[in-house]
């Protein structure tokens, strides 16, 4: 096992063991234990009581963190010539359709967001293969498959963020970097943990929020008393 440095012996000791904290207090504390000499992610987990094998216990969705992420979004708008412009517009980096697609299938993928339409959906879905490992595969549900192309574009570069539940049954979400405010760390988080909570699958039996924490890049983890965060 690797040895601790010594910043992460400090950040450790600043986290008490076994304690649960409240989403405000993880909210401040993930600044206090973040020695990074960049500026880390901060992001939270969610171990769901779901069973995401089965179709109806699967949980996707979207959330506008009100405050952003804090990174900067690289756009592609694979659309038809009639939406370059309104793509372009609200921000797109790269709008096109054949040539890009034919990047792609030679290996570039150097983009976080792949909007497109219902229209060129048979040119898209060929690249599957390629963009449903790294999860840049547009789809109707998180709003990146849609008619109102700029209105897309523009969510996403104001912090508009998608997720769905892994074959483990947790959620990993990014919500903003520890430069932020520690009351807009909270508020970020706050709006993806009550998004999920309105996502609970009937199917869903027992307790469905069975653990939150909260880190950031080589920070240790943060637990979350589920009873403190309103709304779930």
């Amino acid at each position: 096992m690797a040895r601790l440095t010594k910043n992460q012996k400090t950040a450790r000791s600043k986290v008490e063991a076994g304690k649960a904290y409240s989403l405000q207090e993880a909210a401040a504390l993930v600044k206090e234990i973040t020695l990074t000499k960049f500026d880390s992610s901060v992001d939270i987990d969610v171990r769901l009581g779901v069973d995401p094998r089965k179709a109806n216990q699967m949980v996707r969705g979207i959330a506008s963190l009100p405050h952003g992420t804090g990174k900067t979004v690289r756009v592609l708008a694979l659309v038809s010539p009639d939406k370059e412009e309104e793509a372009r517009a609200a921000g797109a980096d790269y709008v096109g359709l054949d040539e890009y697609i034919a990047k792609i299938e030679g290996g570039w993928t150097d983009v976080d967001i792949i909007i497109t339409m219902p229209s060129v959906m048979a040119k898209v879905g060929r690249l599957g293969r390629i963009l449903g490992p790294r999860n840049l595969m547009p789809n109707p549900k998180s709003g990146t498959v849609t008619t109102e192309v700029g209105k897309a574009v523009t969510d996403v570069k104001g912090g508009k963020i998608d997720f769905k539940v892994d074959k483990t049954g947790i959620i990993h979400a990014s919500i903003g970097k520890v430069s932020f405010p520690a009351d807009k760390i909270y508020e970020n988080a706050l709006e993806v943990i009550q998004t999920i909570s309105k996502l609970k699958p009937s199917a869903a039996k027992g307790t469905y929020f069975k653990s939150i924490h909260m880190s950031s890049t080589m920070s240790p983890g943060i637990e979350v008393e589920t009873k403190t965060v309103a709304g779930i």
